[in-house]
């Protein structure tokens, strides 16, 4: 089978298409996927630059969608021919213990998708939506139902709310979609002109440029008429969580997701503080919680924004693309 290793020190030159040996027929409580497509994240991209200390050989890609070929004893949720999509965190079946590391995590600390076949324990799969495609579906595992647990597990979203959503990536897209779809309303923010239409094109009611406008959380307050945001999906980290708090209303949501902006940062506590505002950290989401979203998503009628596609052997400029930032939603995989 064709899969791509990452090979030491990491970096987009360093990504090697191999032939390895196809898996033997899974075992009791496995089933045998034949992935399809793949998407990519920011922490996958971490992994290929050499920044998680992945070893020699990491097959990388987190996010994996295709079809069931063969199903171990014991394993009755799944048949052949099924369209499944892989969990972030395998072992996070339900509950409150989350895991807080990314040891188990494929791609990560163990071999991901970037492959054409998997054996693994069906519990580390849901069904994809139907009517999906395999790329489409390949979008849930890690940006999907970051933004579902960011918007409806932790935010509790209703009706009527104001969502803040920070640029044009993967998690940013999914939220501004699936709040619109609970009827609320959306403001977002951007850089680009171009961006700006086509977020206004998918349903955004407002969309700031944050170069234009470095305060924007003061533009948030202005566009709610003082009141700010219900929910904040916070995928910048440090050097945008001060404009975040600015911009969220008292006793609102910011869903801590992103570092695209660093690692640690100041804080503007006492604003948070006295706006009695939480702010909760999200890695994701449980298989539980992806199975409701998949449900949600079938009652929808938009689907995963996509801006490009490109064949497993080009992963590279996959990433490369994803690096310089010039992508509107998800950077697909197939194959």
């Amino acid at each position: 089978m064709k899969a791509i290793q990452l090979q030491q020190p990491g970096g987009l030159d360093f990504l090697r298409l191999v032939d390895l040996p196809a898996p033997e027929a899974p075992q009791a409580g496995e089933i045998q996927v034949r992935i399809h497509a793949s998407s990519l994240n920011y922490h996958d991209l971490g992994v290929v630059l050499g920044r998680a200390g992945a070893p020699d050989g990491r097959i990388p890609m987190a996010d994996g969608a295709g079809v069931v070929t063969a199903v171990g004893a014991g394993v009755d949720e799944f048949a052949v021919g099924d369209a499944v999509v892989s969990c972030f965190f395998p072992q996070w079946q339900s509950g409150g213990q989350v895991p807080f590391d990314f040891k188990r995590v494929p791609g990560d600390g163990v071999d991901g998708f970037a492959r054409e076949l998997v054996n693994m324990p069906a519990t580390a799969f849901t069904h994809a939506p139907r009517g999906y495609s395999h790329e489409e579906a390949a979008t849930l595992t890690t940006a999907g139902l970051t933004a579902w647990r960011a918007l409806v597990v932790d935010g509790r979203i209703r009706s009527g709310d104001t969502v803040l959503v920070l640029g044009t990536g993967g998690v940013s897209i999914f939220a501004l979609q699936m709040a619109k779809s609970m009827g609320a309303r959306v403001i977002a923010t951007t850089s680009s002109a171009a961006k700006k239409e086509k977020l206004l094109a998918l349903g955004a009611d407002a969309v700031i440029n944050y170069q234009d406008t470095p305060q924007w959380g003061d533009a948030v307050l202005a566009a709610t008429d003082g009141r700010g945001a219900d929910i904040v999906v916070e995928v910048g980290g440090p050097a945008t969580l001060p404009q975040s708090i600015r911009a969220c209303r008292p006793g609102g949501h910011i869903a801590l997701i992103g570092v695209l902006t660093g690692f640690a940062g100041d804080v503007p506590t006492v604003e948070l503080m006295r706006k009695q505002q939480t702010l909760k950290g999200l890695i994701v989401g449980s298989r539980e919680q992806q199975q409701d979203m998949v449900r949600a998503l079938e009652q929808f009628a938009w689907r995963p924004v996509i801006d490009s596609r490109y064949p497993l052997a080009q992963m590279a400029e996959a990433f490369a693309r994803q690096k310089a930032g010039q992508h509107f939603g998800k950077i697909c995989l197939h194959y």
